[in-house]
């Protein structure tokens, strides 16, 4: 690994909730990141990354809303176009998910999971779901804002990912 690992964080949101969850994630690392032996933060929409961006990384953290039971359109395009690519080649690399849902999250949660199982990616903490309680039209097409408290859990799961590469502990 090298001195300063780099943590890259691809995401996708429809309704501005994953974006927050990202936008607190990276404020965080940020901080964290002005020690010059930390990690190097990169973070993309999952349609401006590429394989290579993946190879450049020495861990992962994905966000995405659940869309239908699982990951967002534009998310599950990004892991088709880049899951065959790398397949043998990021193994042993750490990841977390991060999932903005309405009900549930478990679909997107999964469906990450198995990726990164394929992959043969190293799951270093649970997945963080923030249930936003849309469940009309109305409300499910509405920009949302997530809750301080969430936000905060968003702030603690990057941190401690980034914090890991850095320590390397994984």
């Amino acid at each position: 690994m090298r001195k300063n690992p780099r943590l890259l964080v691809v995401w996708w949101s429809n309704t501005g909730g994953t974006t927050q969850l990202v936008e607190a994630a990276v404020q965080m690392t940020q901080k964290l990141g002005s020690d010059p032996n930390y990690c190097e933060v990169i973070e993309g929409r999952c349609d401006r990354i590429s394989a290579a961006a993946l190879l450049a990384a020495d861990g992962y953290l994905f966000a995405t809303p659940e869309c239908l039971g699982g990951i967002a359109g534009p998310m599950k395009s990004f892991f088709d176009r880049c899951y065959y690519p790398l397949l043998g080649k990021l193994n042993g690399h750490p990841y977390a998910s991060m999932i903005c849902a309405g009900s549930d999250g478990e679909g997107a949660i999964r469906q990450i999971d198995r990726i990164a199982t394929g992959w043969r990616l190293k799951p270093v903490a649970p997945a963080l779901k923030v249930i936003t309680g849309a469940q009309t039209p109305l409300a499910i097409g509405t920009p949302k804002r997530i809750d301080p408290s969430d936000l905060a859990r968003a702030e603690e799961l990057a941190g401690t990912l980034a914090a890991g590469l850095a320590l390397g502990l994984w």
